[in-house]
């Protein structure tokens, strides 16, 4: 017997066959069964995007890397669309139809389904949240536009339908309460202001205070625990000391010599522009240098620069 393509527990739960290869002449509805007969291969200018999208920001280097596995390899899977008066639109596979448009694919393999609007927006949210995660602001800004849209529905019955737990919900959904410029610090895609911190910050109440400790937190590099005890001796006594910087060790935020940044700018211009940070612990040269790097694309081009010169003259 075949084994059958996992595609996630929430996927399969609210799409139950999507990735499945059918015959040509047959369709799905939500739960899976056979419809009248439509082709699966169509005219890519006849597919529109989701409106019930989530994700608002494609991460263009994410989406050449899939389009160039698509000239590779080919559709591997067909996207899911539903058919909408004489047009089509996506259901599942939002990535891989744009990575065919930048193949300049003039048709594209799809399974078809039926689904409503509610269905929809719920195989949207789920296939992003198991497949290319938004940032956790992304979540909580969808998870709150279906309950407005869908009034009365629960946390838990949100939970229920995406697979998830009902704290996960309702977490995301309060960060929703903390001032934008907080929001948008947690949404950059090097920031040091992580969801964990932000979430500690939310005991604070007062918007003020709340900008006032993130600051700190951004400048001075807290930790999330650290972050967390701050913020509870804070409420609990109305004082609260501030983490200690280990004895020896400089702070770049606090301390970055002049030299320091001069070093950085210079490694980041060899290496591609990738996110280096020099720190400097003590007096006598020791110190450590990180090169960070978001995906394959970044990671292949410091190993060019620093590896293949070297095996060229070895």
């Amino acid at each position: 017997m075949e084994k059958k393509r996992r595609l996630g527990t929430g996927l399969e739960k609210l799409l139950d066959r999507i990735g499945s290869t059918l015959p040509e002449s047959e369709t799905l509805n939500i739960t899976g069964e056979r419809q009248t007969p439509l082709s699966n291969k169509i005219d890519i200018m006849m597919i529109e995007s989701n409106p019930f999208q989530p994700r608002k920001v494609f991460d263009t280097v994410e989406l050449e890397e899939l389009a160039q596995s698509l000239h590779t390899h080919g559709l591997l899977q067909p996207i899911t669309v539903r058919q909408v008066g004489e047009r089509y639109q996506i259901v599942a596979g939002e990535r891989r139809f744009r990575a065919a448009m930048l193949m300049g694919w003039s048709e594209i393999a799809v399974q078809f389904c039926e689904a409503d609007d509610q269905q929809m927006a719920e195989l949207a949210l789920t296939e992003n949240l198991q497949r290319k995660d938004l940032n956790a602001i992304e979540k909580a800004a969808s998870f709150a536009t279906y309950l407005e849209t869908y009034p009365g529905t629960t946390h838990e019955e949100l939970a229920n339908r995406l697979a998830i737990s009902r704290p996960t919900v309702t977490n995301l959904l309060r960060l929703l309460e903390l001032p934008q410029q907080l929001q948008d610090a947690v949404c950059q895609k090097d920031s040091n202001l992580t969801p964990g911190h932000v979430r500690a910050l939310l005991a604070l109440k007062e918007a003020g205070k709340q900008t006032e400790i993130a600051a700190k937190i951004q400048a001075e590099e807290w930790s999330v625990r650290e972050t967390e005890k701050f913020v509870q001796d804070l409420v609990r006594t109305g004082i609260a000391e501030p983490p200690k910087t280990p004895e020896g060790i400089l702070r770049i935020a606090d301390h970055q010599s002049e030299q320091i940044r001069q070093l950085e700018e210079e490694f980041r211009h060899y290496l591609g522009s990738a996110k280096v940070r020099l720190t400097q612990t003590n007096g006598k040269g020791k110190g450590k240098l990180v090169i960070s790097f978001a995906n394959h694309a970044e990671f292949e081009q410091i190993y060019s620069a620093l590896c293949k010169p070297h095996r060229a003259v070895g």
